[in-house]
Parts: structure tokens; C-alpha cells; sequence
């Protein structure tokens, strides 16, 4: 036995950021379905094998291991829909401005802490934040975790309905300007995926019933959304949009949006026809909207009717007031650490309609990573793809809800959280 050439071959793999990763059960999210004592090889960040670990230690006997055997491995949870870095420092801390982003990179850490190595994030515009897009990527740039930015407009729903966007900054602007097909060209151009590009339903945002009594209001003509979704495609973009209600998401639809967020109200009419438009849906269960939000029977009708549905937090939100489905008995703000909990109900009725786990755990890895445009690049667990894994005590959100119960998760490869 060559054992300079085994010790060499050992360093060298070790140097290469190459291993091994056992556990129980791997849930892969992909063609594989669910691995029973599998194994993940990872090398320079990439998944370069997988399957049971019976055969990959025979394959490689020399690897490094590390042995999570107690536990299931899983892709990294990804969170399609939130507002961590423009409005939740300013709604969780008395922010101001030469630490908002000390505050939003906390937020960041905080997603990562509970599973989530990738997010959608929404820049609308905010009045009292005059950051352009590019200051906000920038600010995240050493941050291990995968961020994609939908540029928007937004719509508030005030007793005079207050309009912002993305490139227009802190500064408000009126409906006029907000129709300006220029600037809708230039907003569509910054995107990196189709968020909430554009509010048809005024939003009620963060504030009470009283101070948004317009919340709800469609902003849009039906020939204005045209236009809009056509420069959105003309450009090369998919267009997603904030919508609730049967009149507004009707519209949508009519106007050839790509991606509806929330589609609180839906009916099953509608549903038919998001169905054969194949449209996906960003579902948002704590809130979101002036209605009742996404409930696990819409979500069950939406994936029976085989539209992809990613489940996300829109953080961060107070819980709608008036759900059976939702465990909170506060008003108090929601962000990702209750990712799973809120997606836990709907994931479980899917389990007694005879989803298998993998089928399940997609809404909130393979679906929402689809969103983002980025499901070549993490939302699975399969050769060439990055790896973005979880070790835990079980399945998220279906099995477990505490993140306190994730004990690894793995960016890219490298190790950021380790609670073992």
C-alpha cells in the first residue's frame, strides 16, 4: 500500500474543499426522491455526487466525513418574498440611516440562523431610506447568502394613495409618473427576478385599518397593465406583481403577468386559468394583503391544480387577524424564523392528500428557487448543483418548525451555521 500517495491524496482533497456528508435520510427535491442513509460528496462548493452511503464510501474511501447520521439532509430553504433590507430595519429598530444597513445585515444573519441561504427581495422605494438599489447590493456583498432584487413600484394605500419606486428613491411620485413608460422600462431593466414589480392593489402595508383605508384599491387600468407586462417582456424580464381579489388577479391574468404574489381571494375559476397560463404563485399565509391571506386549502387547490407554489414570509409582517390556520396570538412583527411555522399547516394537509415529502418541501426550495430564475444554481439536492443544505432534526416545516432544530447549514459549500 502507497501510503505517502494515500496521505497525499488526502490532503489533497481537504485543500480542494472536498467531503462527505452522511445522514439518516437525504430529502433531495429532485428526480431521487427521498435517499434513506444517503450521502451528499460536495467538492469546491458543488454537489458532485449523491446517493446511498453504502456506495459513495466505497467510492471514496479517502474522503473527509462529516457524519450527521442522527439527522435528514435537506436543500436550504429559500424565501422568494421579503422586505428585510428597505423596510424591516426601519420597522423593527429605531433606525437611522447610517446604521440601516448594520440592521438589515442582522436580519440577513437571522434568515441564515433559520435555514435560508437565499432570498427575493423587494426594493419599492421608501421615504425615509434615499438608498438606490445598488447600495443595496453592494451593502450585501460579503454576506454568505444568495440574494436576488426585484426593483418595484408601490402603491400604499393612504386616504391619498401615496406612490414610490425603486429608482425614484425616497422621493414620492404621482400616478402619472408612476404609468411614465420610461420609468417602467428603466425599474423592469434593474430587476433580477419578477417580484412584486408592480402593486395593482394598493397596499396596506405594516400600518392599521384606519390609517390605509384605501388598501385594496386596483391602481391600474387593464390597457396599462398591458403596456406595462409588454416592456417587462420586450426586455427580455418575467414581471411578477402584488395582487388580491377576484377583479385585480383577473386582470393580471388578462395582462399576461408571470408570477402572481399572494392571489389572496382567488377563486377557482381563476385558479383554472393560472393553471393553463402556467403562472406560478408566491403564497404568503400570515398576511399580505387587504384579504383574508393564502389558507392551506387555496394552497392545496393551487398545487392539485399542478401550479408551482412557493410559500413565503413577506417579511416582516404583523399576522392577518381572523386565520384558523396561523398559531400566533400577537400582532407583532413576523420574519424568517417563522418560515416554516407558517407554511407548516398547509404542508401537512398536503401530506394527508398523498403529496410524497419531496413534492411538499418544494415550496420552499425548488419552487421559490424557480422564482428567483436560479433553480440551475440551489432548491436541490443533485449533481452540479451548489451546496445549499440543511442538516436537521427533520424535515422543515413539515416535520420541524423551530430553528433551533436546524443544526448545520452549508452555503455554497462552506459551513455558516453549526449548532452541534
Amino acid at each position: 500500500m502507497d501510503i505517502s500517495g494515500s496521505i497525499n491524496a488526502i490532503l489533497g482533497e481537504l485543500m480542494m474543499g472536498k467531503y462527505m456528508l452522511c445522514g439518516k435520510k437525504i430529502v433531495t427535491v429532485s428526480h431521487l426522491g427521498t435517499i434513506e442513509n444517503g450521502a451528499v460528496v460536495v467538492e469546491e462548493g458543488k454537489i458532485i455526487d449523491v446517493g446511498t452511503w453504502d456506495r459513495l464510501e466505497k467510492k471514496y474511501p479517502a474522503i473527509k466525513l462529516i457524519d450527521c447520521s442522527d439527522f435528514v439532509i435537506t436543500p436550504s430553504l429559500v424565501d422568494c418574498h421579503t422586505h428585510l433590507l428597505e423596510f424591516a430595519p426601519t420597522s423593527l429598530y429605531p433606525d437611522a440611516p447610517i446604521n440601516h444597513f448594520v440592521a438589515g445585515k442582522e436580519l440577513l444573519f437571522d434568515a441564515l440562523s433559520s435555514g435560508i441561504t437565499a432570498l427575493g427581495e423587494q426594493i419599492c422605494g421608501h421615504p425615509q431610506c434615499d438608498f438606490s438599489v445598488n447600495d443595496y447590493r453592494n451593502a450585501i456583498k460579503d454576506m454568505p447568502i444568495d440574494i436576488s432584487f426585484a426593483t418595484t413600484s408601490i402603491s400604499i394605500g393612504f386616504d391619498e394613495l401615496t406612490h414610490f419606486s425603486a429608482l425614484t428613491q425616497s422621493k414620492s411620485i404621482d400616478r402619472k409618473t408612476l404609468n411614465d413608460l420610461s420609468l417602467v422600462r428603466l425599474i423592469a431593466q434593474a430587476s433580477d427576478y419578477p417580484g412584486e414589480n408592480i402593486f395593482i392593489n394598493a397596499t396596506p402595508a405594516n400600518f392599521t385599518a384606519n390609517e390605509v383605508p384605501r388598501a385594496g384599491e386596483i391602481v391600474y387600468t387593464l390597457e396599462e397593465l398591458k403596456k406595462i407586462v409588454d416592456i417587462y417582456h420586450q426586455s427580455g424580464k418575467q414581471i411578477g406583481t402584488h395582487v388580491a381579489g377576484e377583479e385585480a388577479i383577473d386582470m393580471a391574468l388578462e395582462a399576461g403577468f408571470d408570477v402572481l404574489h399572494h392571489a389572496h381571494g382567488i377563486s377557482d375559476a381563476l385558479i383554472e386559468k393560472v393553471s393553463e397560463q402556467k403562472v406560478r404563485v408566491v403564497a404568503t399565509p400570515i398576511g399580505g394583503t387587504h384579504l383574508m391571506p393564502n389558507s392551506p386549502g387555496d394552497i392545496l387547490k393551487l398545487m392539485d391544480n399542478k401550479i408551482p407554489v412557493s410559500i413565503s414570509t413577506d417579511s416582516y409582517l404583523p399576522p392577518f387577524q381572523g386565520t384558523s390556520w396561523l398559531p400566533f396570538q400577537d400582532t407583532e412583527l413576523k420574519g424568517p424564523k417563522e418560515l416554516m411555522l407558517i407554511a407548516q399547516p398547509a404542508m401537512h394537509l398536503l401530506k394527508k392528500q398523498h403529496y410524497n415529502e419531496n413534492e411538499i418541501l418544494a415550496v420552499l426550495t425548488a419552487n421559490p428557487a424557480e422564482i428567483l430564475g436560479k433553480e440551475k444554481h440551489f432548491g436541490k439536492i443533485e449533481v452540479g448543483m451548489e451546496a445549499n443544505l440543511l442538516v436537521a432534526e427533520g424535515i422543515p416545516g413539515l416535520e420541524i418548525t423551530d430553528v433551533e432544530k436546524i443544526k448545520k447549514v452549508f452555503y455554497k459549500g462552506q459551513q455558516v451555521v453549526n449548532r452541534i
